[in-house]
């Protein structure tokens, strides 16, 4: 792999369900696709930068989320052969009913359960990123279709 970007993907659950955004026009990469919470990893802190990228993406503050678990890195391929990601996981379940405030990043957001990650068009590897943080998520067992 050529230029490896680092980068966090936090997932936020409440009652069993994740919050998913839809990827704005307005990214740099996957537009369109289905994600958790994520970023460039712009500080030494995995943890410290996923919880700055919750705040701006969905205006849920610190205080809201109780870490469940950081999950071991995952290696995804990029668009092109020179071109790849390192994905630093965490599962954080959020306290509250409100809804997220969505910045320019993304369109749309959903609450689905972790079996509904297959049905959907998603950012690559994101079942993947999610058994590293939630390793027994329910209908995540077997093998996680390549995305």
């Amino acid at each position: 792999m050529g230029q490896t970007t680092h980068v966090v993907t936090a997932f936020l659950r409440r009652e069993g369900r994740l919050l998913l955004l839809r990827r704005s026009d307005r990214v740099g990469s996957y537009r369109g696709c289905w994600a958790a919470v994520s970023g460039h990893l712009e500080s030494a802190d995995p943890l410290t930068q996923a919880l700055r990228e919750v705040a701006e993406e969905t205006g849920f503050d610190a205080h809201r989320l109780r870490l469940v678990a950081a999950g071991a890195e995952v290696a995804v391929a990029g668009t092109s052969p020179d071109r790849g990601w390192v994905v630093h996981p965490f599962l954080f379940d959020l306290e509250g009913t409100t809804e997220p405030r969505l910045d320019w990043e993304h369109v749309d957001y959903r609450w689905a359960l972790p079996a509904e990650l297959r049905g959907l068009d998603a950012v690559p590897r994101l079942g993947d990123a999610l058994r590293a943080c939630w390793p027994d998520a329910p209908g995540l067992d077997g093998e996680v279709p390549a995305d």
